[in-house]
């Protein structure tokens, strides 16, 4: 089995950051793209940002220039830095991978999703 853990939520004021990350385990013979998705209270989960295998980057045009997403390959983490949070970043943040795993298919998997909160 795979799995994908996070860490990092929490809450924070206006203008301020939060480090958010996701490891990867489990029977994982590649991973492929991984990325971040958020649902606020109320609306449908949307994408974040993603980077490939290779380290390129795409972001939604709502945290461009905001936030930045990163990956240890050999760690099988990703990071999403949320810097200049606005109360409309305030989500669950889930974090996501489409891996190969040992003896299976490619599929994507999703982690449990973590709270931020940005309030003054």
């Amino acid at each position: 089995q795979v799995q994908l853990v996070e860490s990092g939520g929490g809450l924070v004021q206006p203008g301020g950051s939060l480090r958010l990350s996701c490891a990867a385990s489990g029977s994982i013979l590649r991973i492929n793209t991984m990325g971040w998705h958020r649902q606020a209270p109320g609306k449908e989960r949307e994408w974040v940002a993603a980077i490939t295998s290779g380290g390129s980057t795409n972001y939604a045009d709502s945290v461009q220039g905001r936030f930045t997403i990163s990956r240890d390959v050999a760690k099988n983490t990703v990071y999403l830095q949320m810097n200049s949070l606005k109360p409309e970043d305030t989500a669950v943040y889930y974090c996501n991978a489409n891996i190969k795993a040992w003896g299976g298919r490619v599929s994507d998997y999703w982690g449990q999703g973590t709270q931020d909160t940005v309030s003054s």
